[in-house]
């Protein structure tokens, strides 16, 4: 009996385990790649160094991994609430008492330590999201729990946009993968998707254009539809539904040009003509583009990239850890870790399933979906595919905001897991 009330003996998942430490391992290296210099020849243990800051890391990373398997899994459910206080109230404080770094007010610095409650926040809304769907009663398709959700989610997006870190509050769209798990009417995620879909399409193609294909693709709807399903009130309903796309395409410039900030600007011109300025605003992801294309299909070799070693890529070892995948590993490498992260986040989807608790199975699936989300962005902005928003790659780039965070954001999942596995011993 004194066993099973033994943290230490519940079993983990260790699949995830292995997973999440060759990220890790692979990060750190990878790390040491993008700071090491030919002429100082640094060790990967210098303290002095991004890698060397990086073990200490991953050395305070480890305690606070057996601190969360130590605890009772249900302190977790328990304190979600508090947790989700905790964090706004940080948010909060960031606003007023935190420093400014890249024109963002969204760390504390206490000497050469700097925490960023944002990245934090994830985890606890996670926490509160899970904690209140788990309620008896709660349905997605209720129009009151559907407010109280989105209040959850929208709230520290908020807070977090004040201190002008637009890439951190884009990932809490991430919760709608584990909402749409949980019965989250279809049309909402779809109506999302269009948006999205129809504001790309306006910043490349002209609006006639645009207007003239959503008039044919509601004409070939109508032509599709059985004839009984041709009522005045369906016909209304599709005239109304290409009226607020035309809306959304002319609001694109609107949008654009007038709310949001020049640099957010930039990023989006960068993306629809990556040859524009290719020495200012195009800079980053000119560099990121050559560094990742040079290494071809094996890479340089381990330490050998030049675009790494002569700075030409800005951040190389936070948001562009990737460029130094791709020159030193080449094309192989790189799909060896997008192979190592998809594995990582089907083996979380795989568990979430298997949970006896709808709080476990919420929050499993919204881990997963943070993670999808960072690995999805992160690289494709490395890659040119969407804006440069700023967003850590899990478990490789530098920081100990950055890895603290997602580490606790599985370890927290796979405790909650262990107890499903401990009662499957019994």
């Amino acid at each position: 009996m004194a066993r099973r009330n033994d943290p230490f003996a519940q079993p983990i998942d260790w699949i995830t385990l292995l997973l999440y430490i060759a990220c890790v391992s692979i990060g750190w290296i990878n790390v040491y790649a993008a700071v090491y210099s030919p002429e100082d020849q640094t060790s990967i243990f210098d303290l002095s160094t991004n890698a060397g800051k990086q073990l200490m890391w991953i050395g305070t990373t480890v305690i606070l991994i057996i601190c969360i398997l130590v605890v009772n899994h249900t302190f977790f459910d328990t304190f979600a609430f508090v947790f989700y206080g905790v964090m706004i109230a940080m948010l909060l404080l960031v606003l007023v008492a935190g420093s400014n770094i890249n024109g963002s007010r969204s760390w504390f610095k206490f000497g050469g330590f700097q925490l960023q409650p944002a990245e934090f926040a994830k985890m606890a809304t996670a926490l509160a999201l899970a904690k209140y769907i788990d309620i008896p009663g709660v349905n997605l398709t209720k129009q009151k729990d559907l407010l109280y959700i989105g209040a959850i989610i929208v709230l520290p997006c908020i807070l977090i946009l004040a201190s002008n870190e637009t890439g951190s509050t884009l990932v809490f769209a991430s919760f709608v993968i584990m909402l749409y798990r949980e019965g989250l009417p279809g049309w909402i995620p779809a109506v999302g998707l269009t948006v999205v879909g129809l504001f790309i399409l306006a910043l490349i193609f002209p609006k006639l254009y645009i207007f003239a294909g959503i008039v044919v693709l509601l004409a070939v709807i109508i032509l599709l539809m059985p004839r009984y399903n041709r009522t005045a009130q369906n016909l209304i309903m599709l005239g109304l539904i290409g009226v607020g796309m035309m809306i959304v395409v002319v609001g694109v410039d609107f949008f654009v040009n007038d709310v949001l900030q020049k640099h957010q600007r930039n990023r989006i011109k960068v993306l629809v003509d990556p040859t524009i300025d290719p020495l200012g605003v195009g800079w980053n992801v000119t560099q990121a583009k050559i560094a990742i294309g040079s290494g071809r299909l094996y890479g340089k070799g381990f330490l050998e990239g030049t675009q790494t070693k002569f700075d030409f890529v800005p951040e190389q070892s936070t948001d562009f850890i990737f460029c130094t995948i791709g020159e030193e590993h080449g094309f192989l490498g790189s799909l060896i870790v997008i192979a190592l992260f998809l594995a990582l986040i089907s083996r979380i989807v795989i568990l979430a399933e298997k949970q006896r608790t709808k709080f476990a199975r919420v929050y499993g699936y919204s881990v997963a979906g943070i993670i999808f989300f960072h690995v999805m962005i992160n690289i494709g902005m490395t890659i040119g595919l969407v804006p440069v928003i700023g967003i850590p790659l899990p478990f490789f780039s530098y920081g100990g905001s950055s890895l603290w965070s997602f580490s606790i954001l599985l370890f927290i999942f796979l405790k909650l897991d262990s107890r499903r596995s401990a009662l499957l011993r019994r």
